[in-house]
């Protein structure tokens, strides 16, 4: 195995799970945290999409916190619903991820509750978890930092939005190069 496998995200591999993106939980966020994951979920969808990426979603007890954002709705498929906070204690959850690919990249909210636990629940399964970490909010800042550090210790890796979508494409001659690369300038 090489350094490459260990270490960078592999479109082969990957598959892209976003955490609770939910109306309600939102609002609780800070606004320019808020904003900022909104935009960089958005890359790695349109990007995930572009590249046959699987993605899946969750959402938690959506009866009281209402579904996921409106403006991510229309790229997202059918949620998984749960009530427990780590996504993989989710019968549906654990159904629907593709057991092929190991690679799981995170985002969503809270990071420090279940962001981690659902990171830990799949470090426990084996599975190769990429935080995205400008694709990840707390309430308090200080929360998802130390849920940050928690996760890193657990031994997923944290990681960024960038860093994921060039990891995916490895090469400026892929094809999807230079539409992918125009998300983020």
């Amino acid at each position: 195995m090489s350094a490459a496998d260990l270490w960078l995200c592999d479109r082969e591999q990957s598959q892209l799970v976003i955490i609770d993106i939910q109306e309600r939980l939102a609002t609780a966020m800070p606004a320019d945290c808020l904003d900022n994951i909104e935009n960089q979920i958005g890359v790695l969808l349109v990007a995930a999409r572009q590249l046959g990426i699987p993605s899946l979603h969750s959402e938690q007890y959506p009866q009281g916190l209402v579904p996921t954002l409106v403006s991510l709705r229309p790229q997202l498929g059918t949620p998984v619903e749960k009530t427990c906070f780590t996504c993989s204690a989710s019968g549906t959850f654990s159904q629907r991820l593709d057991t092929e690919r190991r690679q799981i990249i995170l985002c969503g909210i809270e990071t420090h509750i279940c962001v981690l636990q659902t990171a830990v629940g799949l470090l426990e399964k084996n599975y190769q978890v990429f935080v995205v970490e400008d694709g990840v909010c707390s309430r308090r800042d200080e929360n998802r930092r130390n849920a940050l550090e928690r996760i890193r210790q657990a031994g997923a890796q944290i990681t960024n939005t960038e860093s994921v979508l060039f990891e995916w494409l490895r090469d400026a001659s892929h094809p999807d190069f230079k539409a992918l690369s125009k998300l983020i300038r």
